[in-house]
This record gives C-alpha cells, sequence and structure tokens, in this order.
C-alpha cells in the first residue's frame, strides 16, 4: 500500500505493523525492512518492553560493563536515552520505523484501527494475554481491514496449558529437547550454556509464514491469519532425535562436536592462545586427504582406520593424532591446507576474527549505518542477495518515536491542533512516561 515508483526490492510497497518484542518477532521483521517494506514499530512511551530496547531503562554501570551483554552500546555509554542505543535493539531495527501510541485508550485503539486500515500486515509475538488487554486479535484485525495479513507467534501457541506461559528463546529450547542434546558426552544440561536458537529459528520461520501469507493475499483477494508458535517451530529442528524416539525409543545424548558416524569430525588446538579448527571428514577419500595434510599417510594405509565406523570407535587416538599437527600450525593456514585438499575445515573464530575476515569484508557483508544516537556503526548485511536488486540498508535503527510525525500527520492526517493534543495526552513521545 506504499506508493514507491522505483521497485528497487522484492517487498517494495508493503506495509507491516510490527508490535513484537525481544529478537523472534523483531528477527522476522528486519528481513522483511532489509528487503523493502515498509516496518512501523507500534511502541508505547508508557510501557517498557524488557530485552526488545535494551534489559532495562537506565542500565547500572555493573551491566554496561558486563562483557557480551545484551545491554551493550556503543563505547559502553548507554547515554541519555539508552533505549535508542542498545545493541542488540539496533542490531534487528535497522530498516525500520517507529512511532508511539498508547493502545490502553480509546484514542489509542481509533489509531491502531486506522493503521490497520492503511497496512497490508500485522505482526506480534507478545505472550496472548498481553495481546488480549489491547484487543489486538484476529476478529478485530480482519473486521477492520478484510485483506490484512495477521501474524502471531506466541511461544507456545494460542492455547494448550502452555498458552500464557512467558519464555524465551532459552526456555523454548529446554521444553523442547534441544539442551538435552546439547554439550559434551557425560555432561548435564546446565553446562549447554545460554543458547538462543529457538528465536533466530523463529524469526526465519515467521518471516517466511508471513511472505506466504501475504501471497495467499495477492493471488485470492481476501487477508489471512497465520499462527507459528516459536516452540513448535523449533522442534522441527530437532526431527532426527525426534524420529529416533518414536521409532526405536531411544533417548538421544550429547555427542559434542562429534558426528553421529563419521568421523573423524572436531575442534582441534591451533597455534596460539584459545585458537581453534573445526575439521569434518564424511568419506573416505577426505580422511586420506586429511592424512597427506597431517604428514601421517601411514594412516590412510592402516587397515584399523579404513571406514568411517572404525574411525569412529577410535575418536579420541584420532584426536590426539590429528592435534599433534594442529597446535603448530596458523589456524588460517591449517583451514587453507585443509580446504585446498577438500576437506571441511574452518577457523572457530570470534567477533573479532569475524569483523576481520578478509572473507566477509571482499563481499560486502559489513555494511556501515549512522544513527542519531549511536553514530557510525558497522551491521550485518541481509541473508541472502540477488543479481537485480539492491540489497544495501537505507537506515539505521529508530529512535523511539522518531517517525511519530510521519505517522500521525503524512499517513493518518493529524493536523498540528490533534497532533498536539496526542502529545499531552501520553501518545506521543520520544522517551519513557514511566
Amino acid at each position: 500500500m506504499v506508493s514507491n515508483n522505483s521497485k528497487t526490492l522484492p517487498l517494495d510497497g508493503l506495509r507491516v505493523l510490527d508490535l513484537t518484542v525481544v529478537w523472534a518477532g523483531p528477527y522476522a521483521t528486519q528481513i522483511f525492512g532489509d528487503w523493502g517494506a515498509e516496518i512501523i514499530r507500534v511502541e508505547s512511551i508508557k510501557h517498557f518492553p524488557s530485552t526488545t530496547r535494551g534489559m532495562v531503562m537506565r542500565p547500572t554501570k555493573e551491566m554496561v560493563s558486563q562483557k557480551g551483554s545484551l545491554s551493550a552500546y556503543p563505547d559502553r555509554d548507554p547515554g541519555k536515552r539508552p533505549w535508542n542505543r542498545t545493541a542488540s535493539f539496533n542490531a534487528h531495527a535497522r530498516n525500520k520505523k517507529s512511532m508511539t501510541v498508547d493502545m490502553t485508550k480509546p484514542e489509542g485503539q481509533k489509531v491502531f484501527d486506522d493503521l490497520l486500515r492503511i497496512s497490508d500486515a500485522v505482526i506480534e509475538n507478545n505472550v496472548p494475554v498481553s495481546m488480549d488487554r489491547i484487543n489486538v486479535n484476529w476478529e478485530r484485525v480482519s473486521k477492520i481491514n478484510p485483506k490484512i495479513v495477521m501474524l502471531r507467534m506466541p511461544g507456545f501457541g494460542l492455547d494448550g496449558p502452555y498458552e500464557n506461559y512467558r519464555t524465551f528463546g532459552s526456555h523454548m529450547a529446554g521444553v523442547v529437547g534441544h539442551y538435552s542434546v546439547m554439550g559434551y558426552e557425560g555432561e548435564s544440561p546446565d553446562m549447554t550454556g545460554n543458547t538462543l536458537t529457538a528465536d533466530a529459528a523463529g524469526g526465519a520461520g515467521a518471516a517466511l509464514a508471513l511472505a506466504a501469507g501475504i501471497r495467499y493475499r495477492n493471488h485470492n483477494d481476501k487477508g489471512i491469519f497465520i499462527e507459528i508458535a516459536t516452540a513448535e517451530n523449533f522442534a522441527n529442528y530437532l526431527g532426527d532425535r525426534i524420529l529416533d524416539y518414536t521409532v526405536n525409543n531411544r533417548l538421544a545424548s550429547p555427542v559434542g562436536n562429534r558426528d553421529l558416524s563419521d568421523a573423524p569430525q572436531g575442534v582441534y588446538r591451533c597455534k596460539g592462545e584459545d585458537r581453534w579448527i573445526g575439521i569434518s571428514v564424511n568419506s573416505d577419500t577426505q580422511w586420506e586427504a586429511l592424512c597427506k595434510v597431517i604428514g601421517r599417510n601411514d594412516l590412510s594405509k592402516d587397515p584399523k582406520y579404513s571406514t568411517s565406523s572404525q574411525r569412529h570407535s577410535l575418536h579420541d587416538t584420532i584426536d590426539q593424532l590429528i592435534e599433534s599437527w594442529s597446535e603448530g600450525m596458523d589456524a588460517q593456514i591449517a583451514m587453507k591446507d585443509l580446504q585446498s585438499a577438500g576437506i571441511p575445515a574452518g577457523v572457530v573464530m570470534n567477533e573479532e576474527d569475524a569483523f576481520s575476515d578478509p572473507h566477509l569484508d571482499e563481499i560486502g557483508f559489513w555494511e556501515t549505518l549512522e544513527g542519531a544516537e549511536t553514530g557510525k556503526n558497522a551491521y550485518t548485511s541481509t541473508l541472502w542477495k540477488t543479481a537485480l536488486t539492491d540489497r544495501s540498508h537505507k537506515r539505521a535503527a529508530p529512535l523511539l518515536g522518531e517517525d511519530n510525525e510521519y505517522v500521525y500527520k503524512e499517513l493518518l492526517g493529524f493536523d498540528e491542533d490533534k497532533y498536539a493534543e496526542f502529545e499531552s495526552t501520553g501518545h506521543i513521545g520520544m522517551d519513557y512516561d514511566i
């Protein structure tokens, strides 16, 4: 519905209302925004959504100093408006707009209705009871706009005993069984660390579902409601383990970096402090090539290593043999030598390695965006690229309420007096009023 005469991206012309929080939902709309859709984040200065624009509104010095924290800020400075500077929000809010409205008030509900009328889709991933409080559901949305696509992605769905359970990606991973197969052999789930794979998977799955919904709308000239429970979406990633149990009554257990059948596979120490390389051998040909690279051609001729199953049974011994070579090697050189021999291998990179990686630099993976309160920073590129479109990002993450004038005045037709009234009654603003 957005007027745009220069259609250079596949989703140009689509307008999506974004009521998402944390990471799973914002990641879905990030993908849509990257490819041209106009994403309007519907926010409120009366409510701070924890873990969306930061963990807390006013972080302490201790929080800011934590390494790898979700409350990371440019130059470790939260600034006057920390909610605009947190790393997690800026990472997934690029190419989006932000407006504020208090939907707990009747006039706020009216604004939302007016936005629904001029939009193509609406997406949210809140706990269902939160949406019930502001009456955001398919019945209301489809009545206002029969051609709209609505996608809801609560953690555990819209019905069932877990319907209103609060959850984050780490919890969902536990509920669907991911933690029971993570880690090293013999370790308990408390050693697996805090992974948020369910959020990433949920965001990508929701973007695909929303695209399918838009296609349905375009073909059938009517809207559609889509439900994608984030936990159920992630359970599909564990299909082989689930099938093994249902067919063989066998419970999976952690195997560390190893494969259930191919061998050798692992992560091996290289020269330098905390430097490693991952190696995976999945054929006899690759095994022979590996033996040559590490200077042990004798191993490829040894009958006790001749098959994958035999190598698997002697994995500990092979690991020692590989590491006796790798610990004297620079990780980058080891990767190059192994890849040149046709062996899947890669440096285990940290953020510094990835940021300076020549491959990512050459393909233009990093893009610089400048935010009003964050300055210039590098951002990851889009998930894919095509030959006929410009995939470069258009803007950094929006400040809270940065696009209020655009939404209220240009899209909804507010005059100055009405706009001022909404400012005075707590709908419009750029600072939290709580």
